[in-house]
């Protein structure tokens, strides 16, 4: 049941369009919503948060974390520069120019809680308890992979999707192995920071 209503489109139906308010209801609303699942997993599930990789950092949680953005900025790069002009699919710069005109807070604020939510999430949360009720992790990694890269459409568009698909896939992939959030939230903070104030 978690699962289904942190996947709704709950920030767009209350805080619907693009202006600064909307987008801070929003923002508050991805924060509730992965303080929902924290309390979920300690006080309904009773269980600790290491069940959905959320423990202690290590050097390796950094080493791996950074390593993994690296290589999701360079492929995603390669992407954007090469394949999307080859397949005549032009990017959404729309999303990225509204999110450029917030305040920097805002926009730090942005890039804080897209990896915290999006891991805790589709990473941690989904992929263990899939997992759990499915009998088999890949499947498990596959439905996730995917529900995370729908929930980018509305916002960025299709094209875009090729490279969010790309770079989810190096998180999942991240996260099955060694399935620590703190190195997968690493990745996903660099990539977006890229994304953000290089373009």
């Amino acid at each position: 049941m978690i699962m289904v209503v942190a996947q709704l489109p709950i920030a767009d139906w209350i805080a619907p369009g693009n202006s600064f308010p909307a987008l801070l209801r929003g923002e508050l609303i991805f924060w509730a919503l992965a303080a929902l699942i924290v309390c979920y997993v300690l006080f309904v599930e009773r269980r600790p948060l290491s069940s959905i990789g959320l423990r202690r950092p290590t050097w390796k949680t950094l080493i791996f974390g950074v390593a993994a953005g690296f290589i999701m900025i360079g492929g995603g790069l390669l992407l954007y520069v090469y394949v999307l002009p080859a397949l005549r699919l032009q990017p959404n710069a729309a999303g990225l120019a509204t999110v450029q005109k917030l305040p920097l807070w805002f926009q730090f604020t942005i890039l804080i809680r897209a990896p915290v939510f999006e891991e805790i999430f589709y990473r941690g949360f989904a992929i263990e308890r899939l997992s759990a009720i499915l009998g088999n992790r890949w499947i498990a990694a596959i439905i996730s992979l995917v529900a995370f890269t729908y929930a980018h459409l509305s916002y960025w568009g299709w094209p875009v999707l090729i490279v969010v698909g790309f770079q989810g896939s190096l998180l999942t992939a991240l996260f099955l192995w060694r399935r620590d959030l703190g190195a997968n939230m690493i990745a996903h903070f660099m990539t977006d920071a890229i994304a953000f104030f290089a373009f």
